[in-house]
Parts: C-alpha cells; structure tokens; sequence
C-alpha cells in the first residue's frame, strides 16, 4: 500500500491510538508498523487506567478517540452481524455521535460563504446557541425575514475535507486488510468501506436530506395525521439547510400527551400506519426514526424530523421481505430458509439443516405470545448469533429496516402496550400482493422478457446452422478459461524447474570436484585446467545464489 505523503501525520495517529489499545499485531500483520517506521516497542498494548477492557470495548474506545468518521464507520459495522460476533455487535451499539459544537462565528461564516451575504440581510433573528450538536453539523433555529420561523442546520468548517481524508485511510486500510488476512478477504471488507464512503459523502451534501424530506411530502400528501415541514430551498446548499420549524411533544412523553388530551392508542395507529405504508407501499422509508425525530402537533399530527438516513426497497425487496413475513408468522422454516437463498441473504452451501433447526428455535420461542410480549430489539439480538454462525450476506437497506423496526416498534408499544402491529400490517401486504398483480407492476417486465425471446428466436436459427457447418467440418473448438488455475500453474512450473536446476547445479558441482584432483597443476595452466577452475567457482557462486534464494522464498512466506 503506497501512503501519500499528505496523510503519513494521520496516518500515524491512527496507528498510534490503535496501538494503545492493543491492535498492534493487527497493524504488524498488515504491514503497517514497518512502512510508517514505527518501533517494535510503540506496537505494545499501553495501559489504560480504569477497569478491565474486553477487546470490543476496546475497540469501541479506540474508534471514539480516532474521531467522527471512525464512530460513523463503526455504526455501520454495529449493524454486520454476519461479520462480527454478538460481543462486538452490542459494544459498537454504544457509539454516540455528540462532540461539542463550534462557534457561532465559525458557523456564521459558513452561512455568509454559503449564501453570499451577509447573515442579517437573510435572517431576522438568529440564536447563536445551537439546539443541536453532532459531527457533521449543528442546528440553529432562526426566523426569515419574511416572518417565518425555521431551523438552520450548518455543516461543521472544513469538517468535509477531515471526513475527505479519514475516508480515503479507512479504504486503504480496508484493501490492505483484505489482501493480507484471510477473514477480512472473505467479507470484502473493501467494498463495505467503499459503500461506507459513498454514503457518508451523500450524507454531507445536505441537499440530498432536502430532496429526501420532499419525497416524503409528496408520499404523504393525502395523509392527514403525518407532517414533514417544509423546506426553503433558495437558502439551501450543499453545506446549509434550511427547514420549516415544527414544534410539538415528543412521542415517547406520555405525561405531556395525556396532559394535553391525545389519544395513545390512536397515535400508536397513526405511527403504524407511517411505518407500514414507507416500508410495504412506498419502498423508500425513514431509517432514524427515534422519538426525538417524531413530534406531536396539535390534532394528533404526527410531525417527522432529519431525513438524512433514508432507506429504499424496490418491488422484489418488498415482496421477499412479505414472503419472509408470512413464512415467520405460519413458523415455516422450510419456507423461511428457502426464501433467505432466493434473496441471496443464505448461501445455497449453507448448513441448511442447522440453520432450520436455529430458526425454528427463535420462533417457537415466541410463537403464541401476544405482540406486546415479544421485543423486537430481543429478536435481534437473539438472531445475531444465527447471522455470523451461517454468514448470512444481509443488504445494507435491510438492516436499516431492521433498526427502523425496533425503534417503531418501541415507539408503537410505549403509546399502546395492546397494540397488534401483525394485524395492522395484513391489510398493507394484501395491497402489496395486489399491486404485483396488476399489469403495472409485471407489464414492462414481461414486454422485456418477450423482446428477448423475439430476438433470441430469429437468431437462434442461423447460429445453429453454422455451429453445425462446424461440427461437420470438425473446426468446432471449446476454449476454457480457469483464472483461478493458472497462478497455480505457474507456481507448480516455476517450482520444477528451480528442481531441476538444483539437480543439474548439484551434479555438475560433484563432477567437477572429482575432476579437480586430477588435473595438472604445473604452471602455466592449460586450457582444459583453467575452463575446469572456473567452472568449479562459478557453479559454487551459482549454487550459493540458488540456496540464498530458496531461504528468502521460505521467509517472505513465514511473514505472510
């Protein structure tokens, strides 16, 4: 891995503090220690005062000290189950993305750079004490000129160019870790850093939560009980983005909602109903859906906030995900295994009869309990193992959907205890069966298959009678190609000739020193003395060259 000169200082910070906390073999075995010229004393774990560390909260420390894109990066693997084992999974749960935020005259200088002008010709008022702090921005809340009031979220200076920075390291470090171990090679450890850094990079173009929030508008335009505020988008940019303010209750205050006469149990619908049309019907829903995003606005207006995460399932998504369903609800786990391999979750290796029989487990165990008796941050939790033991390859997106429905979940049953989400969803999977019914959903599908078939068939008469024009001549050849044979090859070849090299090297070294004792040694040598002489010496040098390269061989191989 070639480090450019740019990032060797972070570099070295980042060896540095991962060191600390007891990855220097880690960073040994990928090379690291040696290309930044660190010493062999500094790879030594330090002690770090206070209790006893597990190596996942080890690990956890170490990526909060390594800054926000590491915390970022390790939420995502928070949430790969089929990488790391249930220890690290819970320890990385604990991430929290808060740091302290900057000045206002820092932020200020953001939004004048962003909208050319000076703040108080684009704002009324603005309260210098942001009501929000994280890694990527702050929030402001203010009031236009034209009287309306609204939140200001600013992007943290010269924060994209460090995330720009860190989310190079981390790929190149993901790379390296992928040729060199075994395990990491095996996940594609690089593509999830590669996906990683895409969707972080999306993340800081704040007009992509605009475009998000719109969408989400105009999905539920009709519905009464659900608002997204509005966005002002002549103030807003790629760093600045400028929102409707909302004001209301939290969903999870329930002294305030009783307070103010809401009804729980009909929120708990309405947050239902949010939930269930996003994911069944819509197939772009709201993956951060805390309580502190989901306020309620006189008449019982569900009001939804921060629209950076989103999650997107096109029709096939939704419909495995409905088969899958209804397979858990019948405890089918004949079904439910073979519809993991249709979607590609379960390999078609898989143990398939281990993992029935750990399936089948988790599901008697809550099969016949009332809905708010079963917790589905529990389930996941309990299936966690079930994932990395069976290295079950589970999509990015469902694993947003499986946050999103842990914390509705928890939202739905605080509001309503009673509450039956399995009986509020059938009529949503009835509609979603419906749609891939009608013409709509399968028409362009199958105008597709019957262009290829059209094509296939006017073509396959003509290739047919020259393959058998072929055939008949016996020019007709098969060429195969095996990629994964041919480094073996060459090994193999490279392999016999250094044998056979060794063979001849040894026995021409016997030969001549039998030869040796004989010649005539009388001054001045012959002919035939001095070409023996030479050749003896230069078999030797040759020789020496042949086992000094045998021992190099053996130990490139040992550091590997």
């Amino acid at each position: 891995m070639l480090i450019r000169p740019r990032y060797l200082r972070r570099y070295r910070q980042i060896v540095e503090i991962l060191a600390d906390y007891g990855f220097g073999a880690f960073l040994a075995q990928m090379g690291m220690s040696e290309r930044l010229n660190i010493p062999r004393w500094w790879r030594r774990r330090k002690e770090i005062p206070g209790d006893e560390m597990t190596n996942p909260r080890r690990l956890r420390r170490a990526l909060e000290d390594l800054g926000p894109t590491f915390i970022k990066f390790g939420q995502i693997l928070s949430t790969r189950s089929d990488i790391l084992p249930p220890q690290y999974i819970e320890e990385l749960s604990y991430l929290q993305d808060e740091v302290p935020p900057v000045t206002w005259e820092e932020a200020r200088q953001v939004v004048e750079t962003e909208l050319g002008a000076p703040v108080e010709e684009l704002f009324a008022e603005v309260d210098p004490v942001p009501i929000a702090s994280a890694s990527l921005a702050q929030v402001h809340v203010a009031c236009l000129v034209s009287g309306e009031e609204v939140v200001v979220k600013i992007q943290r200076p010269n924060i994209e160019r460090t995330i720009n920075l860190d989310l190079d390291i981390i790929y190149d470090l993901a790379r390296t870790a992928q040729q060199r171990i075994a395990t990491a090679s095996r996940y594609e450890i690089a593509d999830i850093a590669e996906e990683f850094s895409a969707g972080l990079r999306s993340e800081m173009d704040f007009r992509r939560e605009a475009w998000n929030a719109d969408r989400f508008r105009q999905n539920f335009a009709d519905e009464a009980h659900l608002y997204v505020p509005k966005i002002y988008w002549e103030y807003s940019t790629r760093r600045l983005l400028v929102m409707e303010r909302i004001q209301g209750i939290k969903i999870d205050d329930l002294d305030a909602l009783e307070a103010a006469g809401y009804s729980r149990q009909r929120l708990s619908g309405y947050a239902a109903d949010f939930a269930l049309k996003e994911v069944l019907i819509d197939g772009f829903f709201h993956a951060d859906p805390h309580p502190g995003n989901m306020l309620i606005l006189p008449g019982e207006v569900i009001g939804v906030l921060d629209f950076g995460t989103v999650g997107r399932l096109d029709d096939s998504d939704r419909a495995n995900l409905a088969r899958l369903f209804i397979a858990g609800v019948q405890l089918d786990v004949d079904g439910i295994v073979d519809q993991l391999q249709r979607m590609g979750v379960a390999d078609y290796r898989v143990d398939r009869m281990g993992l029935q029989r750990d399936m089948k487990r988790i599901l008697t165990r809550y099969y016949g309990l009332p809905i708010y008796e079963i917790d589905a941050q529990e389930v996941a939790k309990a299936v966690q193992p079930i994932m990395y033991e069976y290295k079950l390859n589970v999509p990015t997106n469902y694993y947003l959907l499986m946050k999103t429905v842990i914390m509705m979940q928890g939202v739905g049953l605080k509001l309503d205890p009673d509450f039956d989400i399995i009986q509020a969803a059938q009529p949503y999977i009835g509609k979603l069966f419906r749609r891939m019914w009608l013409p709509t959903s399968w028409g362009p599908g199958a105008i597709r298959l019957a262009m290829d078939w059209r094509d296939f068939v006017s073509v396959l008469p003509r290739t047919t009678t020259r393959i058998l024009d072929q055939v008949e001549r016996g020019q007709l050849t098969v060429q195969a190609e095996l990629p994964q044979l041919e480094p073996t090859i060459n090994a193999i070849d490279r392999l016999i000739n250094r044998v056979i090299f060794s063979v001849l090297v040894a026995a021409l070294v016997v030969a001549l020193a039998l030869l040796l004792p004989r010649l005539d040694y009388a001054w001045p040598w012959g002919l035939l003395t001095w070409i023996i002489v030479v050749g003896f010496f230069v078999l030797v040098f040759l020789a020496i060259r042949l086992a000094w390269s045998v021992f190099r061989s053996g130990r490139a191989k040992f550091n590997r």
